[in-house]
């Protein structure tokens, strides 16, 4: 690697800021033991192996990693699944106007008003998007909603006194889906998809029974596919007596178009740092809420925030509105109020845009990646040769089979060329898949760039095979040894000991 790490750097007696000598009278007794009040056992026994760098030493070593870092701010990022799209810059400046900023999330509700309206609004937001009754703004993440949406199921189930210990997935699931329900304490029931990309009718009534809790389903699909048979899937879902989830991941899609809730599901979770705008992507924060139809109220995280005359105040839903969760709900999932700062990017997001614009955003996404699928089906396979939503799924199988050259090694050239590229080898029922979600927020020139550059990688497979099995040339960093990484992680910086070279 380029750069050293930072423990690399500097040298004994390089500082950044000293402090001054302490100019007022000490605690009575610190002066012999500073840190008396700690018990033994949790004290250093020796001082910790802390870098010693200068203030340019540090400044320069980490402008250096972030011009090595790869975003949405310097280049297209069409990761599939993941909804990369640019963020106005002006939803950051507003979530940082100092009286959301500096707002203490300890304030009082009197102190607050802004921020609990901001809050109320953008709930009645997402709730006209996506044709549910309620949200919460409370989990932290996308897979904290999931996970609060299946702790939901959960709770109405044992509200009805049903004891139900499945869940059903599609094999063309985001794998959080699995994960969310198994952390959940259910039992996963995985169904295959069918021919056109959608679910299995026949296999979903075949996993459907008493037991069955709900339905996972993300729509349109992690191929990029809306699933034609909803409605069909709502009715045989409910009629099971179990409740339907939408997974949010990819609303991008069906903004303004088309409702989760007018669909047939009864809880949705969404991302609002894909969908509204927020950043992502090495580190985020996230968002994701979670809503209900008018049934599952009562089970949602609470506080809730609501009008009271022309005061905002929370709902705890317990009696008095004392700040004790109601009985039979899943109680609070987060600390505070949720990423605060997320909702008011995503809120900036949905106001500035409207009705209309929101509209546009969902066409704008499925125009761009139906240009690009058509433009790159003569490259690579199209497992699902129809029309995509937001993004679309390729297969490299056959060039794998002709030149040996994996989608693998094309991803890692496209670094060459200038790109980040899709995603590969998800989803898993797709050989040698390559999935790519160019957003709305791209121009025509930029996905010709992109298209042409994996048509010359494409004609180099066949020319220089061996070329693109050592790619990346031009990064920082050359191929990692990922099966290392992933089975033997190195986490931190250890000292080299003495005769270490």
């Amino acid at each position: 690697m380029g750069e050293p790490l930072i423990y690399e750097l500097g040298g004994p007696g390089h500082r950044g800021a000293e402090l001054p000598p302490l100019d007022v009278p000490a605690p009575a007794g610190a002066e012999e033991e500073p840190l008396a009040d700690l018990p033994a056992g949790l004290r250093r026994r020796e001082a910790p192996l802390l870098p010693e760098v200068s203030e340019p030493e540090v400044v320069r070593h980490y402008t250096r990693l972030s011009e090595m870092n790869y975003a949405v701010d310097n280049g297209f990022y069409p990761l599939g699944s993941c909804t990369m799209k640019y963020n106005p810059k002006r939803n950051d400046a507003l979530a940082a106007l100092p009286g959301f900023r500096d707002l203490h999330p300890l304030a009082p509700e009197r102190a607050s008003q802004g921020a609990l309206e901001l809050m109320a609004r953008l709930e009645a937001a997402l709730a006209e998007i996506t044709g549910m009754a309620r949200f919460s703004l409370q989990p932290a993440a996308g897979a904290q909603g999931e996970f609060t949406g299946l702790s939901i199921v959960r709770a109405y189930h044992e509200s009805r006194g049903e004891r139900r210990e499945k869940v059903i997935v599609p094999d063309s699931a985001h794998g959080t889906n699995p994960a969310s329900a198994a952390m959940c304490g259910y039992q996963v029931v995985e169904v295959r998809s069918d021919a056109r990309g959608g679910i299995d009718l026949e296999a979903l009534e075949a996993a459907l029974g008493p037991d069955v809790a709900a339905l996972m389903l993300t729509n349109p699909n992690t191929l990029g596919l809306f699933d034609e048979q909803t409605l069909e899937i709502a009715r045989r879902v409910h009629a099971a007596g179990a409740l339907l989830y939408y997974d949010g991941a990819n609303l991008n899609a069906i903004l303004g178009r088309a409702r989760p809730g007018d669909m047939g599901f009864d809880i949705v979770h969404l991302n609002l740092h894909k969908t509204f705008s927020g950043p992502h992507g090495g580190g985020g924060p996230g968002s994701g809420p979670v809503g209900v139809v008018s049934g599952l109220e009562p089970f949602l995280p609470r506080p809730l925030v609501v009008r009271d005359g022309d005061r905002y105040r929370f709902d705890w839903g317990g009696e008095g509105g004392t700040a004790r969760p109601a009985a039979g709900g899943v109680g609070k999932v987060q600390a505070f109020w949720g990423n605060f700062a997320v909702a008011v990017r995503a809120y900036a997001y949905i106001l500035t845009l409207g009705g209309e614009g929101l509209r546009q955003v969902a066409e704008t996404a499925v125009l761009n990646a139906n240009y690009l699928m058509r433009r790159l089906a003569g490259s690579f396979e199209l497992p699902y040769d129809r029309s995509c939503m937001h993004e679309f799924v390729l297969s490299g199988e056959r060039l794998r089979k002709e030149t040996g050259v994996r989608v693998l090694d094309v991803a890692k050239r496209l670094l060459d060329y200038g790109f980040h590229p899709g995603t590969v080898y998800f989803p898993l029922i797709v050989e040698e898949a390559l999935m790519i979600e160019p957003t709305e927020t791209e121009s025509l020139a930029t996905l010709d760039a992109y298209a042409e550059a994996l048509e010359a990688i494409v004609r180099e497979a066949r020319e220089e095979p061996e070329k693109l099995r050592q790619a990346p040339f031009t990064t920082p960093v050359r191929r990692l040894d990922e099966v290392s990484a992933a089975r033997r992680p190195v986490l931190r910086w250890q000292p080299r000991q003495a005769g270490q070279g």
